[in-house]
């Protein structure tokens, strides 16, 4: 059985009873990070009771992941296997996803625990009444792929999840208003810590705030749709107007049980 188990993304009483458990049983954990995940095990033996599990801990990361499958391939199905990624949500933006494909592939038994994720969480922080929403993880760090990809976020239609990293939240910001100053925009730092903070305005109004704002710890941004106001035009205004009978045809079709032959033939008569 493989378990994929969310860890807290800040404060660490964010953890549940049935994580806890679950991680007492293991006996082969594999981690983005064994420190990190060893450092949490400690903690919730200390805080909260929980007897730290007789397991072997192994890192699996995008550079040994598929490594770590040939190795382990022969017990894997016969051991209580925990992954974990250093924070938050496993396999969203995170290696975890080969080893989800390798059980569904070899049959192995596997479940995914509900929990803590700095995206949803940020999202339902921003306000934003739209349910619907689109999720980019990091963009790349520079050149012509971040350009397309920031284009893209900012244009797709949808509210746009990002993850940034300290360094370059002041770039994103003199990005994004350089594209659009008035666009919307909602920024969660450190979320679920102690100096977890929220900020929600307009591009240019957060990129002039931030020069005074000391930028440290993980943030995540949420870009606003840009609101697109769509005219229906009714069957008369169709009618009535001043363009080639070819394409109005093909407009009056579709408002009309008349066919376009036939609404061309009427328009050049």
């Amino acid at each position: 059985m493989i378990t994929f188990i969310p860890t807290p993304i800040g404060n660490p009483q964010d953890i549940t009873i049935r994580a806890m458990r679950t991680f007492e049983k293991a006996t082969l954990f594999f981690c983005e990070d064994t420190r990190q995940t060893k450092r949490l095990l400690k903690l919730l033996e200390e805080r909260f009771d929980m007897c730290y599990p007789e397991a072997e801990f192994y890192s699996f990361n995008e550079h040994n992941g598929a490594q770590r499958l040939d190795e382990f391939s022969e017990v894997i199905a016969q051991k209580e296997v925990v992954y974990v990624s250093d924070a938050g949500m496993p396999v969203i933006s995170d290696p975890g996803q080969l080893l989800v494909e390798y059980a569904q592939k070899n049959d192995i038994a596997y479940d995914v625990f509900p929990g803590a994720s700095a995206v949803t969480t940020a999202y339902a922080a921003s306000g934003f009444e739209e349910g619907k929403f689109l999720f980019y993880a990091f963009l790349p760090h520079k050149g012509k792929e971040r350009t397309l990809a920031l284009s893209e976020a900012m244009n797709n239609g949808y509210n746009t999840v990002l993850y940034e990293s300290p360094h370059r939240l002041e770039k994103l910001l003199h990005e994004i208003t350089q594209l659009d100053e008035s666009r919307e925009l909602f920024l969660a730092k450190e979320i679920s810590k102690k100096y977890q903070k929220y900020y929600r305005g307009t591009a240019q109004s957060l990129n002039e705030q931030f020069k005074t704002v000391t930028i440290r710890g993980e943030w995540v941004a949420v870009i606003r749709a840009k609101k697109v106001l769509e005219k229906s035009l009714s069957f008369s205004e169709v009618l009535n107007l001043d363009m080639a009978p070819k394409p109005k045809a093909k407009l009056l079709a579709q408002l009309s049980d008349k066919s376009v032959k036939e609404w061309y033939n009427e328009l050049i008569q």
